[in-house]
């Protein structure tokens, strides 16, 4: 029987699937949430084996209450998904100083906060998995969520030197890169005025908004079965790096790699023009 350690508990999110998921494994699972009154009747059906805590995964203090909680109740957590975040919209040169921070708190900070507190016990039992939820957009970028991307292409550069750094520990590490699935992420975006400070990109702004709330609800992606797809991963002989969830996010990714690999070699003599010359 393993403990799951999982943030962003969303009722119809990630968090909740991964949480099912794990619970029909026999496991046991902390979920956390901002608005943890939200999850009392689906902990109530699960007894002893769920806990639900309250984390605002931006406060340490709250980050080392949650896992020692977690701790005293299980005695360890086994797997971290690290999925608290939300996406954000704007252009690189209109966005908010103080929006892109806030953004990259939640994004980025948070998940370094979360590993900083659950990989000692991790790595004093010479075990563990931690799931990086990373995006599509960590990969691949699109105009109007250019921040956004940054973050989680921070995300994919702390899990590929993480992976590495707590091999020796028996600890794994898998970063998980959906593309648009039908969760809740879109629906605060209807809610939400345009915060542009540059006039210029309003238009370009005004149409990722729109297009995101028409797309609520209607996305084809399906948690439940991403999350299966994840775990199925995480149980193979040789579980991948990284997985992309979705046929849209396998698509794009897969067409972002191609460009990529036909541009480098383009410039394969340029790039190698670069260093001295051999004799030196």
């Amino acid at each position: 029987m393993k403990t799951w350690f999982i943030t962003g508990g969303t009722p119809g999110g990630f968090g909740m699937a991964y949480a099912d998921a794990a619970l029909e494994r026999g496991d046991n699972v902390v979920l956390t949430a901002r608005r943890p009154r939200l999850l009392d009747e689906w902990a109530a059906s699960h007894g002893d084996r769920v806990l639900v805590h309250a984390l605002d995964v931006t406060d340490a203090q709250q980050v080392q209450e949650a896992v020692a909680a977690a701790e005293e109740r299980f005695g360890g957590i086994d797997v971290l998904v690290n999925n608290a975040g939300r996406g954000w919209y704007g252009s690189v040169e209109g966005t908010p100083d103080s929006e892109v921070r806030t953004s990259f708190e939640l994004n980025f900070f948070s998940v370094t906060q979360m590993l900083r507190a659950v990989l000692p016990g991790m790595r004093e039992r010479g075990s563990g998995w931690v799931i990086n939820m990373s995006s599509v957009a960590g990969l691949r970028s699109v105009p109007g969520f250019g921040y956004y991307s940054a973050a989680k292409y921070a995300v994919e550069g702390l899990t590929d030197a993480l992976r590495h750094e707590v091999a020796p520990f028996g600890i794994r590490v898998l970063a998980v890169e959906p593309g648009a699935f039908r969760t809740q992420a879109y629906a605060s975006f209807a809610d939400e005025a345009v915060n542009e400070t540059v006039d210029a990109y309003l238009p370009l702004i005004g149409s990722v908004r729109s297009t995101m709330i028409e797309q609520d609800g209607r996305q084809p992606g399906d948690p439940r079965r991403g999350v299966r797809a994840v775990l199925e991963a995480m149980d193979s002989p040789t579980p991948p790096h990284r997985i992309v969830l979705g046929a849209d996010g396998y698509e794009a990714v897969q067409g972002h790699l191609t460009d990529m690999a036909a541009e480098l070699r383009a410039f394969e003599t340029a790039s190698r023009s670069a260093d001295f010359p051999q004799d030196r």
